[in-house]
């Protein structure tokens, strides 16, 4: 898949708008959805999937590679176990063919660079260099414990730009709520595709649409969604009233994980919020960033 063709699926809007999901507005949640168009912007945007592309790289490979890079070069399960929520065999060979096509020290090189120099253009040094002071001065406290891939992320140099900071910054806020949310899954005793299933649901997909894109049969879906149906979360393929209140519970319990995180940027941040929600919308408008907004929502 060439960055044309995800133009052409992800970022042309739907005939009929589709309805904003119902998400919990604690503020945890509404920084990670404030900043995730800008914490993708390494793989979304056209720049940086350009320079993947010319060392050989396709659009997921690109993607998959791009991620696991910060870990060093790890064994396929180590990937397929941080990423957590896509299916091993696909993961595997997605990963593998990105590893034998460019060397990590190349794809960090490239994704870097053309991450920084895209979003330079729809923010000024001035906008981004006090956003990324600020996220970046509170990642840097957090204790890094039980989150590989925030903990590998942040290990790596940092971009030299401000739009390259604020870049950086929104991924590793992206990666830490991610390494709790899934941390939170495993606890509840949920594996990969009734993870996905939860979520989708819970954002108004129809059943497998979202779970699908991670290369999960229709079968292994269907069988995903009669376990979450054996707990009472499911029926008919959509969430029950006490699915909803599960799942709810759940994104609880990941807020509880970026509790540190919202203690260190105290008071300026809804500001934060504010700020850099104007800045993604930019994104999304571009487009640099997919049109639906469930799948802003969903990562």
């Amino acid at each position: 898949m060439t960055y044309d063709d995800v133009v052409a699926v992800f970022f042309v809007p739907a005939a009929e708008p589709i309805p904003e999901p119902v998400v919990p507005a604690t503020v945890a949640r509404r920084l990670r959805d404030a900043l995730e168009p800008i914490a993708t912007h390494g793989w979304w945007s056209r720049p940086p999937m350009e320079r993947l592309a010319g060392l050989g790289l396709g659009f997921f490979d690109a993607y998959v590679w791009g991620r696991a890079a910060a870990l060093g070069t790890p064994s396929a399960s180590v990937v397929v176990a941080t990423f957590g929520v896509f299916e091993p065999g696909l993961l595997t060979a997605v990963y593998e063919q990105g590893v034998a096509a460019a060397s990590r020290d190349d794809v960090l090189h490239a994704r870097a660079l053309g991450a920084s120099e895209s979003l330079g253009q729809y923010v000024t040094d001035a906008e981004a260099a006090p956003l990324a002071d600020a996220l970046l001065a509170a990642i840097d406290g957090l204790d890094p414990m039980g989150r590989p891939l925030f903990a590998a992320l942040r290990s790596l140099p940092r971009p030299e730009t401000p739009a390259g900071r604020l870049w950086r910054a929104a991924e590793l806020v992206r990666e830490h709520r991610g390494d709790v949310h899934l941390a939170a899954g495993v606890s509840w005793g949920l594996d990969a595709v009734e993870m996905n299933v939860f979520t989708e649901l819970w954002l108004g997909y129809p059943l497998g649409e979202y779970s699908g894109t991670r290369g999960f049969a229709p079968e292994r879906i269907a069988a995903a969604a009669a376990s979450l149906g054996e707990r009472g979360w499911v029926r008919d393929g959509m969430l029950t009233e006490s699915g909803r209140v599960a799942r709810e519970r759940l994104e609880a319990v990941t807020d509880d994980g970026q509790a540190g995180l919202v203690r260190s940027l105290g008071s300026q941040l809804e500001e934060l919020v504010e700020s850099c929600a104007r800045i993604s919308e930019r994104l999304v408008a571009a487009p640099a960033f997919p049109a639906d907004p469930r799948k802003r929502a969903a990562g």
